[in-house]
């Protein structure tokens, strides 16, 4: 059974669902198995858990420029 893993920021259930069906569409089309054959789990990261280049995401939302 194929895993898709998503990695990003929260984001309601409506989103996920969606996100989720067109995942396991792709990997299922992909692969060449049922889509019931597919696995998608997403974890949300919130941008205080998540850097680039050493500085938090968060931020670069707040308007922090990089120096």
């Amino acid at each position: 059974m194929p895993n898709v893993y998503v990695d990003g920021p929260p984001m309601d259930n409506d989103k996920k669902r969606t996100m989720a069906q067109a995942m396991s569409k792709t990997a299922s089309e992909a692969y060449g198995i049922p889509e019931q054959g597919i696995v998608v789990v997403i974890r949300e990261n919130p941008s205080t858990n998540v850097c680039v280049g050493g500085k938090m995401i968060c931020d670069f939302r707040a308007g922090e420029t990089e120096d």
